[in-house]
């Protein structure tokens, strides 16, 4: 990988290393939890303590985790250093190992930022048996008072100028515990509690479900390059079209800050060769790692604005966006290939094929800031900041009603957590028809579930298919004893046509077909 590549790569790290970090702007992920002190009783707060909650793990939403808490000193950044005969509160000694007993199960798990990931952190945390895990902030917000007045001043020039984002570093699917963050005053007040007055503390994480509506809004970030999110894309247009105005879409583009990156310099220098725009303002990673041939940031980062300008035209009024659809499913056709992919010819088709004034397009990407000079772009600034505001790390991310869908990236997926966010009397027929179905899509097309049987048959069918087998081979069974029989009686009349018989008396007349014309009744045998 060339440096310049390293540079993005290590900047997407970073945010993920570091929290990424947002202005205040309430929970970043809008979901309902709170985070209490129920033991002891000094520590606790009517409304609860203010937190953050990581975009990893799974919240047993409508339940809640009440269990003691225990501070470990060690940062949890090597699954083999972690120890659970470690920290606060002290415990007994085993006399043969001479150390303190383990932390006991059930615990939630208490540790410092810093050192490595989120994610990283609350994995060990898992692996050593936690139920939940709350992570310490260790900088004051540098607009905190009563955090600079705690240290005495003396972290203002390491405070954080915004909050941390508990972002999802990339290999967060396998952690399932929640974890929260705690700022660093009031995580102060319980690592003080567990290590000065050796008691115990009761924390108690909660969550409320989520609340049904009449409608759902929901956006997808991912970029042109991106494969995981292609099938979605491709097939998510007649559900949206089913589900009518019960669903409010906005796609969004993940653009990476160059100025933040490192990419452009004041003076309008342009340190990233051809991953990005406007003198390296605006940038995007290369798909397929290589500078010199296939596809570049630069052309992503074009790709990108542009389908921006299609939703601007063509979405936001109705926030449905078919002809946007439309557009993404023959640009993946016609163009997703190193060969066509920036290439004006295949673009200018897909707008023809999806009925789209290109020259509208094209005008809406120079009046937005264009891409050439050393000048700001509205829609990509706008685009960033909102990424920012998400804390969006991973790509594809899709958020409902503001909060991050967990699982796979899949029509089925997204179809049932939006109709599970509709009220009752709001929900589609679509919904109460094809949330069970297993073929969401062709269930959509069809108007009605046809039941997959994984390959298999049901008991009814194998029932009702024996029972013919067992009457069809019972009644050829039956056939061929017949013909058998009257073969049989034949051969016989035959016989006894051609002998007299060699018994009986000069008188005694006998007629050598009366055996023949007796049937079963008569024996060969006297």
């Amino acid at each position: 990988m060339t440096k310049v590549s390293v540079s993005l790569a290590a900047a997407a790290w970073m945010l993920g290393m570091a929290g990424v970090s947002v202005k205040a702007f309430g929970t970043p992920d809008n979901v309902p939890s709170r985070l209490q002190v129920q033991v002891p009783k000094n520590l606790f707060r009517e409304k609860g303590y203010d937190h953050r909650e990581a975009l990893f793990g799974t919240p047993p939403y409508g339940g809640s985790i009440a269990q003691n808490v225990y501070y470990t000193d060690t940062d949890l950044c090597d699954a083999s250093s972690v120890n659970p005969s470690s920290g606060f509160p002290s415990r007994s000694i085993d006399p043969a190992t001479r150390k303190q007993d383990p932390w006991p199960s059930p615990f939630i798990l208490m540790v410092d930022r810093g050192g490595c990931s989120f994610v990283q952190k609350a994995r060990n945390s898992q692996h050593a048996g936690a139920a939940g895990v709350i992570i310490a902030d260790n900088l004051c917000l540098c607009n905190d008072s009563a955090c600079l007045n705690m240290t005495g001043g003396s972290f203002l020039d390491f405070c954080q100028e915004s909050e941390p984002i508990m972002a999802d570093d990339g290999s967060g699917g396998d952690v399932t515990i929640p974890a929260f963050l705690m700022f660093k005053v009031d995580a102060s007040l319980i690592v003080e509690e567990v290590k000065t007055n050796e008691r115990p503390v009761q924390i108690e994480m909660s969550w409320s479900l989520p609340h049904p509506d009449s409608k759902v809004e929901y956006e997808l970030w991912t970029v042109p390059s991106e494969g995981v999110s292609k099938d979605f894309q491709k097939q998510w247009k007649d559900v949206a079209t089913k589900m009518g105005d019960k669903l409010y879409f906005t796609p969004r583009q993940y653009i990476y800050d160059g100025i933040k990156s490192g990419c452009h310099i004041s003076d309008g220098r342009h340190m990233c060769f051809n991953m990005c725009t406007n003198n390296g303002r605006y940038c995007a990673t290369d798909p397929d790692n290589d500078l010199e041939h296939g596809i570049t940031g630069a052309e992503v980062v074009k790709e990108s604005l542009r389908r921006i300008c299609i939703w601007k035209h063509f979405g936001e009024v109705d926030s449905l966006g078919s002809v946007y659809w439309d557009y993404i499913f023959e640009f993946l056709k016609r163009c997703d290939s190193d060969d066509f992919f920036s290439n004006d010819e295949c673009i200018n088709d897909v707008y023809r094929n999806a009925k789209i004034n290109g020259q509208k397009i094209e005008q809406c990407m120079e009046d937005s800031g264009g891409l050439i000079n050393n000048s700001p772009n509205t829609l990509l600034d706008r685009e960033i900041d909102a990424a920012m505001r998400k804390g969006v790390v991973v790509l594809p991310t899709m958020f409902i009603d503001s909060a991050p869908m967990r699982g796979a990236l899949t029509v089925h997926t997204v179809f049932n957590a939006v109709c599970a966010r509709l009220s009752l009397g709001f929900k589609p027929d679509v919904c109460l028809t094809c949330t069970e179905c297993s073929d969401v899509n062709q269930c959509v097309q069809k108007g009605f579930c046809q039941r997959s049987t994984g390959g298999g048959v049901t008991k009814k069918t194998f029932g009702t298919t024996l029972l013919m087998m067992c009457a069809l081979f019972g009644t050829a069974g039956y056939i061929h004893w017949r013909k058998t029989r009257e073969d049989m009686r034949d051969q016989v009349r035959g016989i006894l046509a051609e002998y007299m018989p060699l018994e009986g008396g000069e008188d005694e007349v006998h007629n050598p077909m009366d055996f023949a014309r007796s049937g079963q009744s008569a024996s060969l045998i006297s």
